[in-house]
């Protein structure tokens, strides 16, 4: 796989100086010993026999499960769907029985504790704090930057960091609410603000190119960078011992935190809340212990090495059209898999505390993110056999493809079940096959078996949940913020309880993104939906009437085939009859603050906020205040000649227009502007692409400018 390096764009320049757009530098200016080589990973430490407990533990027990199922179907005669369903579940089963083993590695690790980042008391690099942001609320993202620099400027180490907003928005009106929101916080931190920020006048590649663009022009001035999501928080000692890792440790590529969920309070958001909470570091800490120096990167609140990234992290354009050519939609994997091939080291700190984000607030929300994120984990199928890629690189691939390939081996286990119930229901029997029998061929099963087998199953699934429950009940602390021992259980319950009505309409929809993805059928890239808020009822019964539809079918038809059936899919029936309402209920915030003031679903970081949370809330609640989201960007400019300036100074140099060409967008926007008698004629008349023309051009936003607020005649 080729891939490019990120060149600077111009030649050294100045060090930063407190102005709106920071000077570019390129990295030919670093000294010697930044451009030396990593050590051979042979030095390294390699966890090897925590992967042979993970991966051959997990290889026996599908072995088991396999050889159990193969003797549920072979009690006479095998027919050939029974062998498919052995393959399935074959398949299916490997995929949990891996969580498992790699979640009791993760439980004993933190139940005898895996390890301890120590307190960072000095820094000798600069490290820059990236946020990228795409159609964001712009009270929310610049809160919450302002929060995390108060943080990191109180561990009296803030001088060693810089903030850069660099925004890839399309929509006008957010594109000026940002740059309001940017000059109001640098008045209000003063002249040593270090905040900077970026609009870029075409997203090309997304998230990625907009963080390639960053490395290009501005990376030489950072020894390392923090790459932050909109909704990203982290604490002051979190960012600074980040830092002061990655300078302990010159070999080091990317350090990765753990992001925790906060702030949800609709229905879904809670159980995601919950479950990310109390399980999720079982699972994460598992896959950095195995992992090793061989780990992952997720795309934010993780630094990384600026000079190392630019030289080996330049992201190659797949071949063909999308959905499996052209860009990579899931960047964040093949960015940690060339930082290793190149001989960095990747890992994660799993119990370094102070790192948050936020989820989708509704089922739908998580489907819209999910349909990306399932694009771009197949393209990874591309990706995998290049060389130079350690095992574990791989093998991060493999299971990312595998999260998503999940939904249609299950769904295609449900068929192949109720196709070989129908075939001894219904079939005629095949006396006269072409090998002499006395009697027909019936498909026939142990039952005895075959319910140990689903016990089995069952306890594998739940047991990483189990884990971070004990966990979590163990620790007084956490215990006492999670609402006591009774209400944490009850919680667990509850979550357990809805994941599995949740999990067949998830299956469903990942089973019809793989699918349309296997069509030809690109994504997008729309903004995600943070804020708490239901979902109209028309939308969400267009987008699941046909998952109702599925499960009264097939509820009905298992019915009639079977009552056995019907038990056995009871389950996934339900979930799918019931995907309408339980759709409507995972975006409602009333009944999330009702689980909350019950202290049902509550994690240790509501019962004891993080002071950086609260920090971020009161700021956004003064972002929000000023109305920057709310304004009209072309009236905004029109009315504030400080802005104007403002906005001219940061855009970039235009270039030259060739003598007699014309650009049609331009040329009807400047249209309008000419024939507009105000700038309401002008808001009203600009469509949203023909401001963003106005917005990028100096000479029509100086035509803007000149248009009288009223008419002559008023």
């Amino acid at each position: 796989m080729e891939t490019r390096a990120y060149a600077a764009c111009r030649e050294p320049a100045t060090p930063p100086e407190n102005r709106l757009v920071m000077p570019v530098q390129s990295f030919r200016s670093w000294q010697d010993s930044d451009r030396r080589k990593p050590a051979a990973p042979k030095d390294w430490k390699t966890p090897w026999l925590k992967r042979l407990f993970v991966f051959g533990g997990g290889l026996l027990l599908t072995g088991y499960g396999a050889w159990e199922m193969y003797h549920v179907v072979s009690v006479s005669r095998t027919t050939s769907l029974q062998y498919a369903l052995l393959v399935l579940f074959t398949v299916n089963f490997s995929w949990i029985a891996l969580a498992f083993t790699s979640s009791v590695l993760g439980f004993f690790g933190l139940l005898f504790g895996a390890g301890r980042t120590d307190r960072a008391d000095s820094l000798q690099h600069r490290t820059v704090v990236v946020m990228p942001i795409y159609n964001e609320s712009s009270a929310r993202t610049f809160a919450a930057l302002a929060a995390i620099r108060e943080s990191v400027e109180a561990t009296g180490l803030g001088a060693h960091f810089d903030y850069f907003i660099v925004s890839d928005t399309t929509n006008p009106d957010v594109w000026i609410s940002e740059e309001r929101a940017f000059l109001a916080l640098r008045e209000r931190l003063g002249p040593d603000s270090r905040v900077y920020y970026r609009h870029r006048p075409k997203n090309h590649h997304r998230k990625a190119g907009n963080i390639a663009d960053f490395v290009t022009r501005w990376g030489g001035h950072y020894a390392h960078m923090l790459v932050l999501d909109a909704d990203s928080l982290m604490t002051g000692t979190c960012i600074v011992r980040l830092a002061a890792a990655m300078e302990a440790d010159p070999d080091s590529g990317i350090i990765q935190s753990l992001p925790l969920i906060i702030n949800r309070n609709t229905f879904f958001a809670r159980l995601q809340q919950f479950a990310a909470r109390v399980y999720g570091p079982v699972i994460a800490t598992g896959l950095a212990m195995w992992s090793g120096r061989d780990g992952n990167y997720w795309g934010h609140n993780a630094i990384i090495r600026t000079k190392a990234f630019a030289d080996h992290c330049g992201l190659p354009d797949l071949k063909g059209k999308p959905p499996f050519g052209g860009h990579v939609l899931s960047h964040d994997f093949v960015e940690a898999a060339l930082m290793r091939r190149a001989g960095w080291s990747v890992y994660m700190l799993p119990d370094l505390t102070g790192s948050y984000e936020e989820s989708p607030p509704s089922l739908i929300d998580v489907s819209v993110r999910d349909r990306r994120w399932c694009q771009g984990n197949l393209q990874h199928s591309r990706i995998i056999g290049a060389k130079g890629f350690v095992w574990s690189t791989r093998q991060h691939f493999a299971t990312g493809i595998m999260g998503y390939l999940a939904s249609p081996f299950w769904l295609m286990q449900l068929v192949v079940g109720i196709l070989i119930v129908l075939q001894v229901n219904y079939a005629r029997p095949e006396y006269f096959t072409q090998d002499f029998t006395l009697f027909p061929i019936w498909p026939r099963f142990d039952p005895e078996r075959a319910l140990n087998l689903f016990a089995l199953t069952m306890a594998i699934l739940l047991a990483p949940k189990l884990f971070g429950l004990l966990l979590t009940l163990f620790n007084g602390k956490l215990r006492r913020a999670g609402g006591g021992a009774i209400r944490l259980v009850l919680s667990a319950l509850l979550e357990i309880l809805f994941s599995a009505f949740f999990a067949p309409i998830m299956m469903l929809i990942q089973s019809g993104s793989v699918f349309q993805i296997l069509l030809g059928r690109d994504t997008g890239w729309n903004p995600q939906r943070r804020d708490d808020g239901s979902i109209p009822m028309k939308d969400i019964i267009r987008r699941h009437r046909t998952h109702t539809v599925l499960g009264l079918v097939a509820g009905v038809s298992a019915f009639m085939i079977a009552t056995s059936l019907f038990a056995w899919m009871s389950p996934t029936i339900v979930g799918l009859v019931l995907a309408i309402p339980l759709s409507w209920a995972s975006g409602q915030l009333a009944l999330g603050l009702w689980l909350k003031r019950h202290r049902l679903l509550v994690t240790p970081e509501e019962g004891d906020p993080p002071a950086i949370a609260l920090r971020a809330n009161a700021l956004q609640a003064e972002f929000d205040a000023a109305g920057f989201d709310d304004a009209d960007g072309l009236r905004a400019l029109h009315a504030d000649p400080d802005l104007r300036e403002a906005h001219e100074l940061m855009l970039p140099e235009s270039s030259p227009r060739r003598r007699g060409e014309i650009e049609p967008d331009r040329a009807v926007a400047q249209a309008k502007l000419v024939d507009a008698e105000t700038i309401e004629d002008a808001a009203i008349w600009l469509k949203p692409k023909e401001r963003m023309v106005v917005l990028h051009d100096r000479a029509l936003v100086a035509l803007l400018a000149s248009l009288p607020a009223e008419r002559a005649d008023a």
